[in-house]
């Protein structure tokens, strides 16, 4: 794990706070859609990237989640204007896509634990959407933080996530938070 230079949190647990931990967030979408245009079409940057990406909203089930997440970001909501999925709370459009997107494919890292791409797709998510229906801010404080540990290839126990989850919804502070995250799941 390495700290930003800009905010000091691991890496890229600044996010949104932090412009450069946000693109490292945006960046594990988009190098999945890198090495999807190259595998499927033999270039990082086909003339017809829209196009692409309406096929893979149609059939998310098909393509793995940072394909699916990378495609939603290059449509348009058709009701609040912003990158679909990422719209407001309520925009039904952005709540449907939004709901899709986890009927993607996920396909564990080599040499990471069974169910680590599952915590990476929905820290990465809820990191990017932090207002989205339903999500408060000690979930989003939990799932920034543990971005780093994911990211090296770890994943807490059962007994772990519980318990951390329980501290973050009992009102614990960041500090508090990523002592546990960082010492206890084995990061730092």
């Amino acid at each position: 794990m390495r700290r930003c230079p800009e905010c000091d949190h691991w890496e890229p647990a600044g996010a949104h706070g932090c412009a450069r931990c946000a693109g490292l967030v945006d960046e594990i979408v988009e190098e999945g859609w890198r090495e999807f245009l190259e595998r499927e079409f033999g270039t990082s940057r086909p003339p017809d990237e829209r196009v692409i990406a309406e096929m893979v909203a149609d059939e998310p089930d098909k393509h793995p989640w940072r394909v699916v997440d990378a495609a939603y970001d290059r449509l348009t909501c058709p009701e609040c204007g912003g990158r679909l999925s990422r719209g407001p709370a309520g925009c039904a459009p952005c709540e449907l896509a939004n709901g899709f997107r986890y009927s993607a494919i996920e396909i564990d890292r080599p040499a990471v634990p069974p169910g680590n791409e599952h915590a990476l797709r929905v820290n990465v998510a809820v990191t990017r959407r932090p207002y989205g229906k339903g999500i408060s801010e000690s979930e989003v404080l939990l799932r920034r933080l543990s971005l780093p540990i994911l990211l090296e290839g770890r994943l807490p126990t059962r007994a772990q996530a519980q318990a951390t989850k329980a501290l973050a919804n009992s009102g614990a502070t960041e500090a508090e938070l990523a002592a546990l995250i960082y010492g206890e799941w084995g990061g730092a």
